[in-house]
């Protein structure tokens, strides 16, 4: 029997993992503090080395900020859920936490089309980059994309507050993502689901076209570059940018773009985890490993720490 006006959730979690929840458990933790950490030391090299003042580097503290912001909006009820085979929380809260990381998720995809166009100038018009990705461009990029993603992910939480959420209250989840939690609702959710799909289109496929273009242009202008240390050094500036957007987009289309029946629970739920927790924690080691800049930002302050 249904429930009426239900006023919690249950988030079932993992709930075929047995006695493997312990090492789950041990891995999204250690994965949450090395997450934390990494993108806290992107944040404090880039706000306190000189040679790091660029808006590429801008850009990616931004990202190191959304990443902070998504796994502590995911991974802390994660971690209750996994260690207790699943967990309650109410209602309002499940919203809210669908709002913020819907926000996040779309602002990220926002950023990441904002620093494909940053390498597309570096590369393809070196001449003007400083006239055009200036300080100016940086802020009203960020103003523009974080009051579009707040303005248009509140316009969907209005629409789901209005609805009637009959039960019943069990979410085969480990969060409360946008699908599972309509599927709590009695009332009629085909407007939402336009909606949210219209949203969809605006911030995931038409930044990721974009992208796409943005290289296309970026690799054919590299490949037209004589010399292979030219061609090399070309392309390094951008292939940390690219690895990113490959893992974000390849597992987040995976999951909203193909369709449900094309892609099974336990499929869904090891995507989501990718992205909400595995993501993250590479995107630190992507940018930096591979970055001379952050590599000798990192000496000099180590060095000076000493």
């Amino acid at each position: 029997m249904y429930e009426q006006n239900i006023s919690y959730v249950y988030l079932l979690g993992f709930p075929n993992l047995n006695n493997f929840n312990s090492l789950l458990f041990l891995f999204v933790l250690f994965t949450y503090f090395v997450t934390i950490c990494g993108n806290v030391i992107i944040i404090f090299l880039v706000s306190m080395s000189n040679s790091l003042h660029s808006p590429m580097y801008y850009f990616i503290t931004l990202i190191s900020l959304l990443d902070i912001l998504m796994t502590t909006d995911i991974v802390p009820n994660l971690l209750h859920i996994v260690l207790h085979g699943g967990g309650s929380m109410s209602l309002a809260a499940c919203i809210a936490q669908l709002y913020v990381f819907a926000n996040i998720e779309t602002s990220e995809c926002l950023f990441l089309m904002v620093m494909s166009y940053d390498r597309y100038v570096a590369i393809c018009n070196p001449l003007r980059y400083n006239a055009i990705i200036n300080k100016a461009f940086c802020v009203k990029s960020v103003i523009a994309s974080w009051s579009l993603s707040f303005l248009l992910m509140l316009i969907s939480e209005v629409y789901i507050c209005k609805l009637d959420f009959c039960g019943p209250n069990v979410i085969d989840h480990f969060f409360c993502d946008f699908h599972p939690v309509l599927e709590l609702s009695c009332s009629d959710t085909s407007l939402i689901q336009i909606q949210v799909s219209l949203s969809g289109i605006v911030f995931v496929i038409c930044p990721f076209t974009a992208i796409i273009v943005s290289y296309v242009f970026i690799i054919t202008t590299i490949l037209n570059i004589r010399s292979n240390s030219g061609r090399q050094k070309a392309f390094s500036t951008c292939s940390s940018h690219l690895t990113v957007v490959c893992i974000f987009f390849g597992t987040l289309l995976s999951v909203y773009m193909v369709p449900n029946k094309g892609l099974n629970l336990g499929a869904s739920k090891v995507l989501s985890l990718l992205y909400t927790v595995v993501t993250p924690l590479l995107n630190p080691f992507i940018y930096s490993l591979r970055n001379k800049d952050f590599k000798g930002a990192f000496e000099k302050n180590i060095y000076n720490f000493n």
